[in-house]
């Protein structure tokens, strides 16, 4: 099997600028498969990646592409978190000790919140996660344990065709139970892939990442979301148009 590796890097780390925070984007993937990784999920996640070191750069965010070994999860040995966990001594050992925001997509948000635990992660941002449903694998939930410090943002539409959300309501649920920086945002009449609100989504992103790797102030919706008790706070609605005044 092959090692994972970073992409390039966009925004600071790809200048003489100092680099002073770092996204790892974390690509979906499929539940199971040891063959070498198609590229097009990496692909998928990049204008985001391109989009939150642009928003970041006079900062210092860079931002990398994470690739896999393999394109599965294959059970208990997880492949994407291990690499996600790999990619963060990466930037460790690159960067020294700069805050990390985990960002994925489907199979990537369920790495990224299992690799939340390492020291280098602030934020974690999963979109459209895919979480495994106890119910129908006969397994544990997915841990909520190493959310304990994070500032979390789940994202997922209530359309979605792949996976249910109302899964990643329910781990929303059990995770602010512990961590209270944890929101969720509901986006309606959207489907799995995002697409439909592409912009609110990548806004969303943005404003958040920014907030939590920068301590800039969030949008009103965000910082309501991460206030509110639950459901409201796991079930807030990205509003149509969301991002249009935003200077990111």
């Amino acid at each position: 099997m092959r090692e994972a590796r970073l992409g390039k890097p966009l925004g600071a780390g790809g200048t003489d600028r100092t680099v002073n925070a770092v996204a790892l984007l974390l690509p979906g993937c499929g539940p199971t498969g040891l063959r070498r990784p198609s590229p097009v999920p990496a692909l998928s996640v990049r204008p985001l990646a391109t989009r939150l070191a642009r928003a970041g750069r006079a900062e210092g965010l860079t931002a990398h592409v994470v690739h896999y070994r393999c394109r599965g999860w294959n059970g208990s040995a997880a492949h994407p978190a291990r690499d996600a966990t790999w990619a963060l001594d990466e930037v460790v050992r690159r960067y020294g000790d700069v805050p990390v925001a985990l960002v994925g997509t489907g199979m990537g948000a369920r790495a990224a919140l299992h690799a939340a635990g390492h020291p280098a992660v602030h934020a974690v941002l999963g979109l459209a996660p895919w979480l495994a449903d106890p119910r129908q694998y006969g397994t544990d939930p997915d841990p909520v344990k190493q959310l304990i410090g994070r500032q979390v943002l789940l994202v997922h539409g209530t359309n979605d065709e792949r996976v249910d959300p109302d899964l990643s309501y329910r781990y929303a649920q059990r995770a602010k139970k512990i961590n209270r920086d944890t929101c969720r945002f509901e986006v309606h009449s959207d489907g799995h892939s995002l697409h439909q609100h592409r912009f609110e989504v990548h806004a969303l992103a943005t404003d958040f990442l920014l907030g939590a790797l920068f301590t800039r102030a969030y949008a009103r919706p965000v910082k309501d979301a991460l206030a509110a008790p639950p459901p409201l706070g796991l079930r807030m609605p990205l509003a149509s148009g969301f991002g249009t005044s935003l200077r990111h």
